[in-house]
């Protein structure tokens, strides 16, 4: 039996066009881009032009595209990134003169982000505010959507960070980032130097919303290879042009010096061709998944009872359906589907060993059993209506049976 792949918020394959992008720099083109001889020049020139068309598709300077190993790290950058810049400026941190030591929180540096972070924001932060750090958490509504207005509310003088994803890796909802970043710029006078670095993790929106930092406001932007068809290990953090960023790492100056090590030469030109083969194919393909994920959520809604869609129904990414079933246990769902060929999840693969609900789904402020029940379909580029009707013919005889044998009655 040909398995059904619906988990591609997880990861996605990697296109054929992909693939041959990068075949000649695994063994012919293998220079190391810091090298001056020819094979070095080629591979450094094969590294700029994938800055340029990446920074072309952002509405970016090439200069403003720093490669990483993925979307965690550019996430770490970004946030420590912006805290390790800080840490030496005294003078910003404490602007009433208090000592470097004082762990009173209205000298500390403050952030703003939300309950619904991926865990590569949601932990630094909470490091961060473990360690002396003044952090406003955002609440969500019962949708999943943040009001812009809340953003502004929370700005301090001494706010140095607010990082807000664009689209939930869980739920999909969309975050109104242009929205935000217009309430930062006209509220910047009411910060200590001007202005709060304005970051957004972008992962799962690439390939599906416009990415134009500009329109966007922001100032820090991750985005990642393999959530859009191209390999694992590989993504990018956009800069802009004065943003005060410190290395997270030490080693040589790649990168500007904020990424060193040899660059991964052959991943970085998958990811510029991913990028551009999802920017041109992105119209057409959100038009087709929008389509079978409303036909999907429908199906699912109608034929199961006590079935509820996670998230808004319409500001949402077009291939994300999360669910909650009540009277199951999501990752019981998940196994048997598994059993049947079908790929699924219940939430964030960065979480799939943990047994606590979705931070997610509780942010929403539904009851736990909402969360436990929860399940995540995300469809893709192969993605059929044919499949979606096969998962149909499975999905509600193994609710059936899973509610059959749980204490939980529904």
């Amino acid at each position: 039996m040909k398995r059904i792949y619906l988990d591609h918020a997880a990861t996605t394959p990697v296109d054929p066009r992909v693939k041959k992008a990068m075949e000649s720099f695994w063994a012919g083109n293998f220079g190391n881009p810091s090298s001056l001889y020819k094979e070095g020049r080629d591979a450094k020139r094969a590294i700029n032009i994938a800055r340029a068309d990446i920074a072309k598709i952002i509405g970016a300077r090439p200069e403003e595209i720093i490669f990483t190993s993925g979307g965690t790290e550019s996430n770490n950058l970004a946030i420590f990134g912006v805290v390790g810049f800080d840490c030496f400026n005294f003078s910003r941190l404490n602007p009433k003169g208090s000592d470097a030591g004082s762990k009173s929180k209205r000298f500390n540096p403050h952030i703003i982000t939300t309950k619904i972070e991926h865990h590569s924001v949601l932990n630094q932060i909470k490091f961060l505010e473990k360690n002396g750090f003044d952090v406003t958490w955002l609440d969500v509504g019962k949708e999943g959507v943040i009001d812009p207005k809340d953003v502004g509310k929370a700005l301090k003088p001494n706010t140095i960070l607010v990082s807000i994803m664009y689209a939930n890796n869980e739920i999909g909802t969309i975050q109104p980032i242009k929205e935000i970043g217009k309430i930062l710029r006209k509220h910047k006078a009411r910060l200590t130097d001007g202005q709060a670095v304005f970051h957004t993790d972008a992962c799962q929106a690439a390939g599906y919303l416009d990415l134009n930092v500009e329109k966007l406001g922001v100032d820090l932007m991750t985005v990642n290879g393999s959530k859009m068809y191209g390999p694992k290990g590989v993504g990018f953090l956009y800069v802009k042009k004065n943003t005060k960023l410190a290395p997270i790492m030490c080693g040589g100056e790649q990168e500007k010096g904020l990424r060193p090590g040899t660059e991964n030469v052959p991943a970085i030109i998958g990811l510029a061709e991913a990028f551009k083969i999802a920017q041109k194919e992105k119209n057409k393909e959100v038009r087709r998944l929008t389509i079978l994920r409303d036909y999907f959520i429908e199906r699912i809604t109608k034929e199961i009872q006590k079935v509820f869609l996670n998230g808004h129904a319409q500001n949402r990414l077009p291939n994300n359906v999360n669910i909650s079933i009540l009277g199951t246990e999501g990752e019981a769902v998940v196994l048997y589907l598994d059993e049947y060929g079908i790929s699924c999840s219940t939430g964030s693969a960065c979480s799939s060993a943990s047994l606590e609900p979705s931070h997610v789904i509780m942010a929403l402020k539904k009851p736990h059993e909402y969360g436990h029940g929860s399940l995540r379909f995300t469809l893709g580029r192969k993605t059929t209506k044919k499949e979606i009707d096969c998962v149909m013919k499975i999905l509600p005889k193994v609710v059936a049976k899973l509610r059959s044998i749980s204490a939980i009655k529904v």
